[in-house]
C-alpha cells in the first residue's frame, strides 16, 4: 500500500492530468484552476492564471520564493564558458525535479537574457504546429511576466504553423513550472510559450527557421522536458543515459535511432523516454543553425533519488545547456526587424503588409520606368511607410545581382540639418528600385524583357548612429558605413552573412573595396564609423 501511495503521488506530480494540493497552504487548488485565464478590473489585459500553484510548487509567494532560492544555492556549478542559448529542463513536481530544474537556470544567471521561447509537449491535448497562448500575461505567486506579443504576432502572421490558442495552455503545467525559476534568476523578459506534439519533418524545419529568425544574444530557449517515465531506478539510468548521449551529440538523426532502439528492448515499464522529443528536436535543430555546438550535461537525477521517490517506478530528469561562440554564426546573427532604440522610439516596425506594399511599388517603379521612362506616383497614407528611413534595393535575375542602390539619413552631425522633414521612405523605396535598375554603374540598365524574372529585395535602414570603437560593432547585426574625408563606403548586415565572413573580413574589405582606403583603418581611429540595422524582405 505504501508502494502504491508513492508511486500515486509520482504520476499525479508528473503530469497525468490529476492534481494533488501537496504543496498548497493558503489557496484550494479548485480556485486557482477556475481563474485560469481571465481580464482584470480595467477589462483590458488578459492574464493567465497559475494551474498547478499548490499542486506542483507552493502556492505562498514567501514559501515558493524560498524553495527556488534553496534549489539554486546548492548548485554547485561549472559554466560553459560561452553565453548559452538553450536549455533543456525538467517540469514535474519542485520535490522531485527541482534540484535538476535549478542547475540549468542558475547557469543562465548572469546572462542578460530578455526574451524566453519557451517551448514544452502538450500533455492533455494533441496539437498540430505550435500553439502560443493568446494571454497578455502570465501570473504565478511571484508575479507576472508579459507575453512578447509583437513576436507572437509576426510568428502568427509570417506561418500558418503557429497558431494563437489559449485553450491548451490553461491546465498545462509543463510550462507553467519554469517559470518560477525565470522570475528569479532573471531581472526583466518577456515570454513567448510554446506548446507542440509531435511534428513532422517539415514542420520542425519551418518552425525552427522561423524561430532563428528572431534569435539575438538576450534570447534564451528554454525546452520543458522530462525523460524516462516509469521503468525502475536502473532502467531509468540506463535508458536516460543513452539519450543523454544521443543530445549531447548534436544530431536529431542519433537521438531518434537511440530512441527507437531503446523502445526496441522493451524495458518493464517504460511508456517514453523523451516526453516533449519534438520540443528538443527544435532545441537541435536551431543549435546546430546557430552553431550552439557545446552541449554539456549541467545535472541528472531521477524521481528515486528524492527524499519521497519510489525506485520501482520513476521519472528521469535532465538539466541540459547549449552554448558555443555564436558571434559569428550566420543564423545566429540574422537581421531582427529594426532593432536600434532609435528606430524603436519611431515605432518603424513593418507588417506584413506594410512590406507587401514597399514591394509592389518597388516593382511597379521599375517596370514603369523601364517600360515608359516615367516615374510612378503613389498616395500612401500609411503612418510608418511616411516616415523619414532609409533603404536599399536588391534587384536580382534568377538569383544573380542584378543592380543595388540605397540611401539612408545621415546624422544632423554631417548634414547641420534636421533629417526629419525628408523623403518618406515609400518614396526612397521608389526612387531606390529605379535607381538599381537603371544607375548601378556596375552593370547594364535593365531591359524590358528582363521585368518577368526580376527579384526584388528590400532593406529598410534605422538611422546612423556613431560609434567610438569598432568593439561596438557586432558581425551581421549592424550594417556600417565608414567615412574618412570624402571617401567612404557602406555594408549592409546581411553582407557578412551571405560571405560567411569574420568581422575582420567584413571590415576590411568595406574600407579597401568600398570606401577605397586602406584595409585596416577601422582599427586606427583614422575613420568615422557608423551603424545600423536593417530589416530585410523579399518577394
Amino acid at each position: 500500500m505504501k508502494n502504491f501511495l508513492l508511486w500515486l503521488i509520482l504520476a499525479i506530480l508528473i503530469g497525468g492530468g490529476f492534481y494533488l494540493s501537496f504543496f498548497n497552504k493558503t489557496e484550494p487548488a479548485s480556485q486557482i484552476t477556475s481563474m485560469l485565464e481571465e481580464k482584470n478590473k480595467n477589462g483590458e489585459k488578459i492574464i493567465r492564471r497559475p494551474a498547478v500553484a499548490g499542486q506542483f510548487y507552493p502556492a505562498d509567494k514567501k514559501e515558493l520564493s524560498e524553495i527556488v532560492s534553496q534549489f539554486l544555492e546548492k548548485v554547485e556549478i561549472d559554466r560553459p564558458t560561452q553565453p548559452i542559448v538553450a536549455l533543456i529542463v525538467p517540469h514535474a513536481g519542485y520535490v522531485f525535479s527541482g534540484p535538476v530544474a535549478a542547475s540549468g537556470f542558475k547557469a543562465v544567471a548572469e546572462q542578460d537574457i530578455r526574451r524566453i521561447i519557451l517551448i514544452g509537449s502538450s500533455h492533455q491535448h494533441y496539437l498540430t504546429g505550435a500553439v502560443i497562448d493568446g494571454s497578455d500575461a502570465w501570473q504565478t505567486p511571484l508575479g507576472q511576466v508579459d507575453l512578447d506579443i509583437d513576436l507572437r504576432e509576426k510568428l502568427t502572421g509570417e506561418s500558418s504553423l503557429f497558431k494563437i490558442d489559449s485553450m491548451p495552455h490553461q491546465a498545462e503545467h509543463s510550462l507553467e513550472v519554469e517559470i518560477p525559476f525565470l522570475q528569479t534568476v532573471l531581472k526583466d523578459f518577456k515570454l513567448l510559450p510554446i506548446l507542440v506534439s509531435q511534428l513532422t519533418d517539415g514542420d520542425l524545419e519551418k518552425i525552427s527557421q522561423s524561430l532563428i529568425k528572431y534569435f539575438d544574444e538576450k534570447t534564451l530557449l528554454v525546452i520543458s522536458s522530462d525523460m524516462s517515465h516509469y521503468p525502475d531506478y536502473q532502467k531509468a539510468n540506463y535508458a536516460d543515459k543513452k539519450v543523454i548521449e544521443a543530445i549531447l551529440t548534436g544530431q536529431i538523426s542519433t537521438l531518434r535511432q537511440t530512441i527507437s532502439q531503446l523502445e526496441k528492448e522493451n524495458i518493464p515499464n517504460l511508456a517514453t523516454c523523451l516526453c516533449a522529443q519534438s520540443a528538443v528536436e527544435v532545441a537541435l535543430k536551431i543549435a546546430s543553425e546557430i552553431k550552439a555546438d557545446q552541449i554539456k550535461l549541467l545535472e541528472y537525477a531521477n524521481s528515486g533519488d528524492a527524499d519521497l521517490g519510489d525506485k520501482k517506478q520513476v521519472v528521469g530528469y535532465g538539466a541540459i545547456s547549449f552554448s558555443g561562440n555564436v558571434s559569428n554564426s550566420r543564423a545566429y546573427l540574422s537581421t531582427t526587424p529594426l532593432q536600434e532604440k532609435s528606430m524603436e522610439s519611431q515605432g518603424a516596425s513593418l507588417n506584413n503588409d506594410q512590406k507587401q506594399t514597399l514591394l509592389e511599388i518597388a516593382k511597379e517603379s521599375v517596370e514603369k520606368y523601364i517600360l515608359e521612362k516615367e516615374t510612378a506616383e503613389f498616395e500612401i497614407t500609411d503612418s510608418v511607410l511616411n516616415q523619414p528611413l532609409g533603404a536599399f534595393v536588391t534587384l536580382k535575375n534568377r538569383g544573380r545581382l542584378r543592380g543595388c542602390i540605397g540611401q539612408f539619413i545621415l546624422p544632423v552631425e554631417i548634414t547641420g540639418r534636421d533629417e526629419e522633414t525628408e523623403t518618406p521612405l515609400y518614396q526612397i523605396v521608389s526612387q531606390m528600385a529605379v535607381a538599381a535598375a537603371a544607375r548601378d554603374n556596375r552593370f547594364l540598365p535593365v531591359e524590358p524583357d528582363e521585368l518577368p524574372d526580376l527579384e526584388y529585395e528590400i532593406s529598410v535602414l534605422s538611422p546612423l548612429r556613431k560609434i567610438n570603437s569598432w568593439q561596438e560593432i557586432e558581425l551581421g547585426r549592424h550594417g556600417v558605413w565608414v567615412k574618412q574625408g570624402s571617401r567612404s563606403g557602406v555594408f549592409l548586415p546581411q553582407v557578412a552573412l551571405e560571405n560567411n565572413w569574420t568581422l575582420e573580413e567584413f571590415m576590411d574589405n568595406l574600407c579597401q573595396h568600398k570606401a577605397g582606403l586602406p584595409a585596416d583603418i577601422w582599427k586606427t581611429g583614422q575613420a568615422e564609423l557608423y551603424v545600423f540595422t536593417a530589416e530585410v524582405f523579399s518577394d
